[in-house]
């Protein structure tokens, strides 16, 4: 093989088909997102059918990413469709939503587990503000800002144990729950995350990972009490 021939065999390659994959998943994630969002907050409420047209105009993007969006929120058990009939927004059901507490709360147990060893001092730090952040949006009665700080909070182990798996089994089925987190943290009753966080960051400098595990799955089972009121509604 000549200099020329290895030259081309590193640097030349055939030009892939699918020019455009990339804006078209991102039109189809934006999608995902806004109707999620809106699905959790409550803007497209439980049975509420969800027009193609109409989501079109809201959205801004062709009907290709909009059903591929859709496709996805039916993976996940936020939609339902019927082909050629309708889609709507789910409606809270009680046995899907706990098989969904289930499949979190083991989750964020795993990736505490996995990220108490690697676990630093800036790390607990962002554990710690997002807490304080939390029990402030809680004090304040900012639902939206609590379930973010909630989010930032659990989100510094997710990231720590870096595993993959982890993040994509929470993707699919932690939409499912918001609803449900958007109940707990309107209430009195989810105060009492700050104090089990505490706990959970306290075991975290303590290298303690079964316990710190074990914190954090039962932080997500204090959910099951509003899983029965939400679904009775």
């Amino acid at each position: 093989m000549t200099g020329i021939d290895v030259q081309c065999a590193i640097y030349c390659m055939p030009v892939p088909d699918g020019r455009g994959l990339v804006a078209r998943s991102l039109l189809r994630d934006d999608a995902y997102r806004a109707l999620r969002n809106a699905i959790v907050d409550g803007t497209l409420a439980p049975g509420e059918r969800l027009n193609d047209v109409e989501l079109v105009g809201w959205l801004g993007v062709s009907r290709t990413p909009i059903r591929e969006a859709l496709a996805r929120l039916e993976r996940s058990g936020l939609v339902q469709t019927r082909p050629g009939r309708f889609t709507i927004v789910s409606p809270l059901d009680l046995r899907e939503t706990r098989a969904a507490q289930s499949v979190v709360a083991a989750m964020h147990e795993l990736a505490v587990r996995e990220a108490v060893p690697v676990l630093g001092e800036r790390e607990l730090a962002a554990m710690r503000a997002a807490n304080r952040d939390f029990a402030a949006a809680l004090r304040a009665n900012r639902v939206d800002d609590a379930l973010a700080a909630d989010d930032a909070f659990h989100a510094v182990a997710v990231d720590a144990c870096a595993n993959p798996a982890v993040r994509a089994v929470l993707e699919q089925y932690g939409p499912v729950l918001r609803r449900v987190e958007r109940l707990r943290f309107s209430s009195l009753t989810g105060r009492a995350s700050v104090a089990q966080h505490e706990k959970i960051i306290q075991l975290c400098a303590a290298g303690d990972a079964d316990g710190a595990s074990a914190a954090a799955r039962a932080n997500w089972q204090t959910l099951a009490p509003l899983l029965e009121a939400a679904t009775d509604a």
